[in-house]
């Protein structure tokens, strides 16, 4: 396995657990159909996850986490703006009919490294189905991470939300983002 450049070696030494008081972890969602000038894309925040990487353990990279700690960040576009009361209508309904309550689970055995960039390549398990999935990852010298990757929701048998009979609908691709610092110590939590 290729190892990182020489400043992000040492950034990346050891085993870093991460969690929201390092990174935040978020979720962004579009809209579709022939309504969806009138629906919003969403940016949400997974309030309750963690994390563990380890380059040179197995497994190198996992995330769990808690599928009912989604919080709506921001609404953009749409008829009108969300207020508190559309924002908590939405968690709801990704609790209650999206995801149920189900877990939520990243695990990756091998993390690939050249310079500053880091490739975990896996499984994510999501509500009982399991996909491969690709996290693309950029460690700064300062030790601070970000990434993405995109999943869609029918890869793991996930119906896109919809409402005025299908012609509002959630986008079936979602974008999950990381953004965060590793800490400064090595070893779980």
């Amino acid at each position: 396995m290729p190892r990182p450049s020489t400043g992000t070696d040492v950034a990346v030494r050891g085993a870093h657990a991460l969690g929201p008081e390092d990174a935040r972890l978020t979720v962004e969602t579009g809209k579709a159909g022939a309504a969806s000038m009138a629906g919003h894309n969403l940016l949400l925040e997974v309030t309750k996850w963690s994390a563990s990487l380890a380059l040179d353990g197995e497994p190198a990279l996992t995330v769990t986490a808690d599928s009912r700690s989604m919080r709506v960040l921001e609404g953009t576009g749409g008829v009108k703006a969300l207020d508190a009361g559309d924002k908590a209508n939405i968690e709801q309904t990704i609790d209650d009919e999206v995801l149920k309550g189900g877990a939520i689970e990243f695990r990756s055995e091998a993390v690939e490294a050249s310079g500053g960039r880091l490739r975990a390549d896996g499984q994510l398990d999501l509500l009982g189905a399991q996909a491969p999935v690709s996290f693309e990852l950029t460690l700064g010298d300062d030790g601070r991470l970000t990434g993405e990757a995109v999943i869609k929701q029918t890869d793991f048998g996930i119906k896109p939300y919809s409402a005025l009979f299908g012609t509002l609908k959630v986008a079936d691709e979602i974008r999950i983002a990381i953004d965060g610092r590793l800490p400064n110590d090595t070893g779980a939590r």
